[in-house]
């Protein structure tokens, strides 16, 4: 028979799948994965009841409800003082995941580079070479996760049409700067690219502002912005989310949102609309929830021997395993660590390693993040266990 899709039949099981599996096979407390163990807001879920017997179930228009996009133009301007147009400059797609791949579509044709900035949500690079693309890797540095500017600076070149900014930034936690950003818009302008901003936790930071890309001079017709309702309102199951950009760009993105989706339900469309309304002390109780969770664990983990790296937003936490000991058995790295705790600790956790590319040549291999968007008590056994196992040697 003739061969399927490389770029796909090529790509492993997701180390997502292989350690929920390993968690659920050993009763094992799942930090692992990104989804929060407590639902969101019930007054939204109970909106988005009521919107399936309103009868209005057919086909969504196909850049979103007028009421949801107008929400997103207003939450542009609450949030970070951008003037939009709801009608031209916003789409709705099917989750993120999907306003990523309909962003790399509208821009990206073969041979185009795209720079990543690793370690990278593992989203990015299949979509991109199944676009016939290719991505130039860019590593910033551990423990503080600073940005390597001459490094980034020569993946810049004729052929680069876009950057991919992921911040507030899986795994890492790290909030870009001011003068990161700025450092990162001057590439933009001077090689006549284009960013795509995946800012999916922009309401999830600690003590350290989110800037958008879109927001610096010279980059609002540059800027593809990515918003969740997944993450900003712990639905993640719902997979809404939000395209911000200039009318010519939007316009491309929603062809190509045609072809992938063509609509998101509406039900649920009408339910994060009301979201986006919720007064600023909703968001603002979220991020200091979120805080005073990664304050537990990784006081917890400190407390056990394990080097615990800044965070300053999203749900993940790293922290460095090499100065743990006996624990850490000679030549073992991340992985093989990892899928040890889950069977004897009791523990999943996500190595970070599996955030990087080979082609970008080795990566960390010391390094582990924890989800700390648990409850908890949940975090607190989590540590509990861990300590247990550690203290056996």
């Amino acid at each position: 028979m003739k061969t399927l899709n490389p770029q796909l039949s090529s790509l492993p099981t997701t180390i997502f799948t292989v350690m929920s599996a390993l968690a659920s096979e050993h009763e094992a407390i799942n930090l692992g994965q990104g989804f929060p163990d407590t639902e969101g807001p019930r007054h939204l879920a109970e909106v988005a009841a009521a919107s399936l017997l309103d009868g209005r179930n057919q086909y969504a228009p196909l850049t979103g409800l007028p009421e949801l996009r107008e929400a997103v133009a207003r939450s542009n301007s609450r949030f970070h003082c951008l003037t939009i147009d709801p009608v031209r400059e916003v789409v709705v797609t099917s989750g993120a995941t999907e306003a990523l791949a309909a962003c790399f579509a509208a821009l990206l044709q073969p041979g185009d580079e795209v720079v990543i900035i690793e370690p990278a949500y593992d989203t990015y690079l299949p979509i991109i070479r199944l676009l016939g693309a290719v991505p130039r890797l860019v590593r910033l540095t551990p423990p503080e996760w600073s940005l390597p500017r001459e490094e980034l600076a020569a993946a810049f070149g004729p052929k680069t049409k876009a950057i991919v900014l992921n911040s507030p930034m899986n795994p890492t936690g790290k909030v870009f700067t001011r003068e990161e950003l700025d450092f990162i818009a001057g590439l933009v302008a001077q090689h006549d690219t284009y960013a795509i901003c995946d800012e999916v936790y922009e309401h999830l930071t600690f003590g350290a502002p989110h800037i958008p890309l879109m927001t610096l001079p010279n980059m609002r017709d540059r800027c593809f912005r990515i918003g969740s309702a997944g993450k900003s309102f712990s639905m993640t199951g719902w997979k809404v989310g939000y395209i911000t950009a200039s009318a010519p760009l939007a316009s491309i993105v929603a062809k190509a949102h045609q072809n992938l989706t063509f609509a998101t339900p509406p039900n649920l469309q009408r339910a994060v609309a009301a979201g986006l309304e919720q007064d600023t002390s909703y968001f603002t109780t979220l991020a200091e929830d979120m805080r005073l969770r990664r304050d537990i664990l990784a006081s917890g983990l400190r407390e056990i021997g394990f080097d615990v790296l800044p965070c300053n937003g999203t749900y993940f936490l790293t922290a460095d395993i090499s100065r743990l000991g006996s624990i850490v058995q000679s030549g073992e790295d991340d992985i093989a660590w990892c899928k040890r705790m889950t069977q004897e600790a009791g523990v999943a956790l996500i190595p970070v390693s599996a955030f990087y590319d080979a082609a970008g040549g080795p990566p960390p291999r010391n390094l582990v993040r924890f989800a700390f968007c648990k409850k908890p008590d949940i975090l607190e056994q989590a540590v509990t266990r861990l300590s247990d196992r550690i203290a056996r040697g």
